[in-house]
Order: structure tokens, then sequence, then C-alpha cells
């Protein structure tokens, strides 16, 4: 199926790409395909115009591959904003990336180093979500 024909069927669906390179998105996809991640997040910083759209909920959004064809289809289903040192073990562990909340606060902390830069009071955008329908892959 194209990414033409999944927008088609979700029309005002927005894209986007799970991490910052190919083992990494590959590694994030399994873990949604898997049941274990339900949950995301991004730098406030980057849902700015131009950047990454915004999650809504009810919103029905297109995850796709490293090669930019499509993944899955999500539904958000809860967005809430925090200071990344006020992320709680709940939904750290809902990421699916790790096993404790500590884990977790230090690969997030060496993600957006990589991408803009890291501050513990900075806000990130925290997004739960459904898997609503796998596109094969």
């Amino acid at each position: 199926m194209t990414l033409d024909d999944v927008k088609a069927r979700y029309p005002g669906a927005e894209t986007f790409t799970f991490g910052d390179g190919q083992a990494l998105c590959d590694d994030l996809i399994a873990l949604v395909r898997s049941g274990k991640k339900t949950a995301t997040c991004g730098a406030l910083r980057d849902f700015d115009p131009g950047g990454e759209a915004m999650p809504a909920i009810g919103r029905f959004d297109i995850a796709l591959n490293w090669d930019g064809s499509p993944a899955f289809v999500i539904e958000t289903v809860k967005v809430t904003r925090r200071r990344f040192c006020d992320v709680d073990a709940d939904f750290a562990l809902a990421e699916g990336e790790n096993d404790t909340l500590e884990g977790w606060q230090r690969d997030h902390q060496r993600y957006f180093e990589r991408n803009g830069g890291w501050h513990p009071e900075m806000v990130v955008v925290c997004e739960r979500f459904r898997l609503v329908e796998d596109l094969g892959g």
C-alpha cells in the first residue's frame, strides 16, 4: 500500500518518523507492533511552524519506515506537556524503550542532546496512542 493510499483512507492524518536514524526507527516500530510501545514524546521546540505537527487527540497519524514507506497508523488518545524532569515512570515505561525511569531519562537525554539540546526543565510533549492499523513490513 502506498503512502497516498493510506492518506486517502485517513484524511487529515499527519506523517512522522520515529527516532533520528534507521536503527532507532526500526527498533521503535517493532516496539509499537509488539504492543510494548504505546507512548512517545518530543521536545516542544520541535513542534513549531514548519516542524512536526503537534499531536492532537483523536487524529490518526501515519508512522513511516526510515525509507518513507508507511509502517502503521496510530490514533492519539492523550497529549500532555511537562518538563523533562517531571516525566513519571508510568509514562516512561509506556514508551516501551526502557525498564526503568532512569534508563528512559538517560536515553532521552542523549537523544535530545543529539537533536537540538537538552535541559532538565525543557518542555516535552507526551503523547499516548493506540495502534489502529499495521500496514505490514
